[in-house]
């Protein structure tokens, strides 16, 4: 996986020590980037403070854990694509709730699909990079 300093990353602390968290199956907005404001507003009002679950198999090669965050019953990753705060990260995830969930996001305008032609984050690094 890129380098990923979106707003999808989160971090938790378990037994005293500080955890990252990159939201299992979504890649949000940017900092600097179109709705990388409102992504991370999203996400933080959804829960910063509050006690979640991480369920977790993987770690990234930046030794981040990949994996489900999870509010009670709520799952925060297919909450932040339904609000339009994410996209489907298609390319490490072929889950259907989360497919099915970015596209009433899209047909609803909502969030990031506000704009015409938003620019997804896997892009914006790559345009990004190219530019160094």
């Amino acid at each position: 996986m890129g380098s990923r300093n979106g707003y999808d990353t989160i971090t938790v602390l378990h037994n005293k020590t500080q955890q990252k968290i990159c939201l299992e199956g979504i890649d949000a907005p940017e900092k600097g980037q179109a709705y990388g404001t409102k992504a991370r507003q999203a996400l933080a009002d959804k829960i910063f403070g509050e006690t979640v679950r991480v369920e977790w198999k993987q770690r990234d090669r930046y030794q981040r854990i990949i994996g489900r965050v999870y509010l009670g019953d709520r799952d925060i990753s297919l909450e932040m694509v339904k609000d339009g705060f994410a996209w489907h990260y298609k390319r490490y995830s072929k889950e259907a709730a989360l497919a099915d969930a970015e596209k009433v996001a899209r047909k609803a305008g909502l969030g990031l699909w506000a704009d015409k032609e938003p620019t997804p984050p896997w892009e914006w690094r790559r345009e990004r990079k190219a530019k160094k």
